[in-house]
């Protein structure tokens, strides 16, 4: 069931993208746990819970795990799970692993992607096929676009352009802050930073409160289907 594919729905529309490539964000992120509430068609299907923790020498894991509680989707007990190892290098985050899990009563899927930064390839193993390619400095995965584009649009950028490491390939993915908008979601109002994906002419929107969170208070895409991603809470340690 790709409702409950984060990959496609709800974090893979989690980027912001800009004209200086993997050039911002000298600070390392900080830890934190993030959840939102995941709507379908303006129904609500389910939750996510992203997190950010350091695991030492310059690493970090950034997780993202969706459940589903009502609907259809609670009824095939749909869950997907993401889960990406990145090094803080340079400035950016660069990824290293990253793993894909989607289960339902009647589906599976399941992604690996290995990136061997000695040799500068990328290994993808996606349901039993395999592919390589090169990487490209400051590579990111679609797990962790959303943490990109907040360190971005925190560092005052207005457009970047980012290396997403996909299945058969590195994707120049663009996009562009269009404007302030004020949104309301379950963890409050914000006057947020609407960022549209600028290369594709797929629907996507995602608004940031960038002084507060590295992540989107609200994302609205159709890939995958019409869903949209409301932030409920946040934390740090």
């Amino acid at each position: 069931m790709s409702t409950f594919s984060p990959s496609r729905t709800f974090v893979a529309g989690l980027v912001l993208a800009l004209a200086t490539s993997a050039a911002f964000a000298a600070t390392p992120p900080q830890p934190f746990t993030a959840t939102y509430q995941v709507l379908r068609d303006g129904e609500a299907i389910g939750q996510a819970t992203i997190q950010l923790k350091a695991v030492g020498d310059g690493q970090y894991e950034y997780s993202n795990d969706v459940k589903g509680t009502s609907g259809l989707a609670a009824m095939l007990g749909a869950s997907s799970s993401e889960t990406t190892r990145f090094r803080w290098t340079g400035g950016v985050p660069e990824t290293l692993t990253y793993d894909y899990k989607m289960e339902t009563a009647i589906k599976q899927k399941q992604r690996h992607l290995q990136a061997d930064w000695s040799t500068h390839q990328v290994g993808v193993t996606d349901n039993g096929k395999h592919f390589s390619y090169a990487t490209a400095p400051g590579m990111v995965d679609r797990n962790t676009l959303p943490l990109a584009l907040g360190l971005a649009l925190q560092d005052n950028k207005r457009s970047v352009t980012l290396p997403v490491g996909v299945k058969q390939q590195i994707e120049s993915q663009q996009f562009q802050v269009k404007g302030k908008e004020t949104v309301k979601v379950p963890a409050g109002s914000f006057q947020a930073e609407r960022v549209e994906r600028t290369d594709s002419d797929k629907s996507f929107d995602a608004w940031y409160a960038p002084r507060k969170y590295p992540v989107p208070v609200k994302l609205a895409q159709s890939d995958g289907g019409n869903l949209t991603l409301q932030l409920i809470g946040y934390r740090q340690p």
